[in-house]
């Protein structure tokens, strides 16, 4: 397979999972009885949150892979 093509693969399933991810606490906020802005900002905190952790992973393991 293209490199290209596997890097834009796990892109876009890291992508998907943080939208995922930005639900369930979006969620679980609500059912915790916050309003709708305290909700969208911590989706957006973990949507942002999980991004840069997978980010991190990917690069420590560039560096152990190379």
């Amino acid at each position: 397979m293209n490199r290209i093509a596997t890097i834009l693969i796990v892109t876009a399933l890291f992508v998907v999972v943080a939208l995922l991810v930005a639900a369930g606490a979006g969620v679980l906020a609500r059912l915790d009885g916050a309003t709708y802005p305290a909700v969208l900002m911590r989706a957006a905190t973990a949507f942002a949150a999980f991004l840069t952790l997978a980010a991190a992973v990917t690069a420590a393991l560039a560096r152990f892979l190379s």
